[in-house]
């Protein structure tokens, strides 16, 4: 992840309503964005739909769409997108099992190729997806954990600065999350 304090000053800046800011912050950022969201569609089945390009490009839309964002750093920046990336995937596999079921179909834009993500990836990531939910009910810092790390690709001295705990707690949380997701997983 860029280390360049210019990310989070811009950040701030956005923060205040400064639109230029925002049209500089774009171009830093857009090389971390594509990382997550490489990271993301690795874990996706071969095929998948839904192209990294595309993925970023959603996440972007939304960012853009949040109102007055108060972003406290660049790791809480990427935090957040993450999770927006997560949504949108998480989303995608719901409409896909829909449609398999007969429901609505699936509109995608930017998709370069036009496949068929497998449903058992489907399937998979919707499990982990409610596991998560059920872990967020009763922790949920060690959710959220989970999701910066799996997803966001922050490490835990990153996850530390967004939520606020010590790093060696951080790492503690994260292996006992992911000691409960297996099990819930498995289950």
């Amino acid at each position: 992840m860029s280390e360049t304090p210019e990310i989070t000053s811009l950040l701030a800046a956005w923060s205040e309503g400064d639109t230029e800011s925002l049209e500089k912050l774009l171009p830093l950022v857009e090389g971390e964005l594509r990382r997550i969201a490489h990271s993301y569609m690795r874990k996706e089945s071969e095929g998948h739909t839904l192209q990294t390009t595309a993925l970023v490009n959603e996440a972007y839309i939304k960012l853009l769409n949040g109102v007055n964002p108060q972003w406290q750093n660049r790791a809480h920046f990427f935090g957040i997108a993450a999770n927006i990336m997560r949504r949108i995937l998480i989303n995608y596999a719901r409409d896909r099992v829909a449609q398999k079921r007969g429901g609505p179909g699936i509109q995608l834009v930017n998709v370069d190729e036009i496949a068929v993500i497998s449903n058992e990836r489907s399937a998979e990531l919707l499990a982990l997806d409610d596991a998560l939910t059920k872990l967020a009910e009763f922790d949920p810092v060690k959710s959220r954990i989970v999701e910066l790390k799996c997803f966001g690709g922050l490490t835990a001295p990153e996850i530390s600065d967004v939520i606020g705990l010590a790093t060696p707690t951080v790492n503690l949380y994260w292996r006992l999350a992911k000691a409960w997701l297996a099990n819930e997983i498995k289950a």
